[in-house]
């Protein structure tokens, strides 16, 4: 792992006072110099702050205080998150003066977790299109091979983690803004159900498709992070108030005898995904039968529908968390924001209500089917990860999602490294869970990367990146 821990390999070695938290954040901070040059992954780097979280939790640690498992974890904050007095632009040059007054709830809880805030992470423009060349900051580019692309639009995120510049992250999800990324950078990705991590000091996208979620090396790493994330905020209108579980309870426990459905005809059939995507999917299966779960076969509405009916509220809704900027300021938004917005203010509301209603069938749909189930599995990512100059125009050219689906649904959803294919470049597997069932996913997740080898390779970035031709 070119000597980078996972936050789970960090906690134990801090806790057991044999890794100074303020000496893994040096090491982070070193690789941000070396490496976000090329990679872009940040586009501001917090070092006062982080070096002074990482010396408060060693001083902590050393006066011998409880902490918990984010005591002294480098992480970074997606540049769409609120953070008192530290610039939040939501990459755009609408805001790239901003500084906010307050924190988001989510870098709160993190905070309170004693993680390093080490900086806010590239992502595209409030979360929208992308890659867009326009901005004031360039995108970020897949630490693999930094010719291509990170997919988004947690895109600095994924980059950073999968380099190594730190052990955790947020992501946000919209129609796969976590999931995506994760696919393509090689990392583990979570997006939780609807309303189980507050949304509050976030900008929006479409507000009853956004979800936040932790972003990291393995699934045990995310939930860590997530049992810091998790509960209630009355700041967010949308907020679940339920009982939080210990989402790391369970990892460890085998997954025999657990149901696993595929959603074989999204990714063979409604959109056929590249050759190395699939035999990631069918080795994964197999794996899955070798630990112990039983698989079986899930059919769904076609993928193109559910793709249309979230789009559609997606377009809609993004149009309207910005239509006073759109009417005021429509110029200095990227071109690719600009046809989205468009797109959405032209919707009409017959439209928007009938998908409205459409989500609620597609909803009742994916209940009844995993009714006899623990989880469904199907792709992320159609294929590796493209060249960052080849990405297609998204607002023209609109391929079915395989992550929109369970943003329609709310359901929580996991990306997961199954292998590498074309190019030596990352492919991932999806596995979506019940509602607040993310002990669920992430037990399976987890048992899943410790039966397979791809958690010990990270790209080659010690002695030099690839080089972008």
């Amino acid at each position: 792992m070119s000597g980078i821990p996972t936050i789970a390999e960090a906690a134990r070695l801090i806790a057991a006072k044999k890794l100074s938290p303020v000496e893994l954040t040096r090491a982070c901070l070193g690789r941000v110099k070396e490496l976000n040059g090329e990679l872009h992954a940040f586009l501001l780097v917090t070092e006062e702050r982080a070096m002074t979280d990482a010396r408060a939790a060693e001083a902590a640690i050393m006066a011998g205080k409880p902490v918990g498992p984010l005591c002294g974890i480098p992480i970074a904050l997606k540049d769409i998150v609120d953070t008192k007095d530290i610039r939040t632009t939501c990459h755009s040059k609408i805001l790239r003066d901003n500084v906010p007054d307050t924190d988001a709830t989510c870098a709160v809880k993190l905070a309170e977790a004693g993680s390093v805030l080490v900086g806010k992470t590239a992502t595209h423009e409030f979360a929208d299109g992308g890659p867009s060349f326009d901005l004031p900051w360039p995108p970020a580019r897949n630490p693999w091979n930094t010719a291509h692309f990170t997919a988004g639009s947690s895109s600095g995120t994924g980059a950073g983690v999968a380099a190594g510049l730190v052990l955790g992250g947020i992501g946000t999800d919209t129609g796969g803004s976590i999931r995506g990324p994760a696919a393509l950078c090689g990392i583990a990705g979570l997006k939780p159900t609807y309303g189980l991590v507050s949304r509050a000091g976030v900008a929006p996208a479409a507000y009853t498709l956004d979800h936040i979620g932790p972003m990291a090396w393995t699934a045990e790493d995310c939930a860590l992070m997530l049992q810091a994330l998790a509960g209630h905020d009355p700041r967010d209108p949308a907020s679940a108030s339920r009982p939080i579980p210990n989402y790391t309870a369970q990892l460890g426990s085998g997954i025999k005898g657990m149901r696993v459905g595929v959603i074989h005809h999204f990714h063979a059939v409604d959109y056929p995904v590249s050759a190395g995507t699939q035999r990631g999917i069918d080795a994964a299966i197999a794996t899955l039968r070798d630990l112990g779960a039983v698989v079986s076969d899930v059919t769904l509405s076609p993928l193109a529908e559910w793709h249309a009916c979230g789009n559609l509220i997606s377009l809609t809704e993004r149009a309207a968390a910005y239509d006073e900027w759109g009417r005021t300021r429509f110029g200095d938004f990227s071109a690719s924001v600009q046809q989205r917005l468009l797109l959405g203010a032209m919707v009409s509301g017959v439209d928007y209500v009938q998908a409205v209603r459409r989500r609620r069938e597609l909803r009742a749909e994916l209940q009844a089917a995993m009714g006899g189930l623990d989880v469904v599995l199907t792709a992320v990512q159609p294929h590796e990860a493209p060249r960052i100059d080849e990405v297609p125009d998204q607002n023209v050219r609109q391929e079915p999602s395989f992550t929109m689906p369970f943003n329609v649904t709310g359901y929580p959803a996991m990306s997961i490294c199954s292998g590498f294919g074309a190019g030596d470049l990352p492919v991932a597997i999806q596995l979506v869970g019940k509602p607040f069932q993310e002990a669920t996913v992430l037990r399976i997740a987890d048992a899943f990367e410790k039966a397979t080898p791809f958690r010990d390779r990270r790209p080659a970035l010690v002695s030099g990146l690839v080089a972008a031709q």
